[in-house]
This record gives C-alpha cells, structure tokens and sequence, in this order.
C-alpha cells in the first residue's frame, strides 16, 4: 500500500445529489422546491425566526428577567447541616468533602435552618445574621 493508491473504501462516499438534470432524475422541473413562494426562489429565504414580516415570538413576548452565571460559584450550607457535620473547624475544603457543597463552588454562606448545640469556629466562609448568632450563642465563631 502507497499514498498514491489510497481510496475509501467502497460505498463509503455518496455522490451529492444532482438536481434539475431533467424528468428522468426525478429531481427535474422544481428540483425539489416545490411550487412557488420565497423558498422556490434563487436567492429567497430568510433568517432564523422570522415569520413573513408578522413580528416575531421573542419580540412579541416581554423581557423579563435575568440569571446571573455566577450563582453556580455560590453554596449555601445549613446550621443543622454544620451540627450533623460534627467537626471543631470548618471551611470550604471541609464542606467539599462532606459533599455538603458542589465542587466548583467558591463561596459558601451559612443560612439560619436547623438547629447548632456544638461550638464550630468557621473559616472562609460567611452567614447570615441569623446564623451568626445562633453559632455564637453555641460558643463557635467566624474568622
């Protein structure tokens, strides 16, 4: 085998179809554009979502809203979660690895759900007032 005797192999490449070569085809006269209307013209079609000059779906639906693509970097982790959790420190590391926040999450927010009865001391990671106080009232703190 050399490089100057190299082909696919049989059946492998089709032939692109050949339209408007004539009756016996079977794509002759329209080729296959049917009759009539922009899309049988040379030249004739239009953009994604245009509809014959009626205004649009997406501009005829009102703007509403918006979803920031930061907020997959933020977790939140509750006070009953930390209390089952039973470690003396915690931080991001801790959290990921109890599978308590997702991997590609940066930062983490304690939110007041649950109860805490063990002193925890929180590094790298922020609460809510709520939550805050509930940790210091059990004897653990933020850093």
């Amino acid at each position: 085998m050399e490089l100057n005797n190299l082909k696919p192999a049989d059946g492998s490449r089709k032939a692109r179809r050949r339209v408007g070569r004539g009756i016996g085809s079977g794509l002759g006269k329209t080729a296959g554009r049917g009759h009539k209307g922009q899309k049988s013209r040379s030249g004739g079609y239009h953009k994604v979502g245009f509809e014959g000059g009626q205004m649009p779906l997406q501009r005829r639906l009102p703007k509403r809203g918006f979803k920031s693509q930061n907020l997959k970097f933020n977790g939140e982790v509750t006070l009953g979660d930390l209390d089952q959790l039973g470690l003396a420190e915690v931080d991001l590391l801790a959290l990921k690895s109890a599978k308590l926040v997702g991997q590609i999450v940066q930062n983490v927010k304690v939110i007041k759900s649950g109860e805490i009865k063990r002193a925890v001391k929180l590094t790298g990671i922020a609460a809510t007032a709520g939550a805050k106080a509930a940790i210091e009232a059990a004897g653990g703190s933020l850093a």
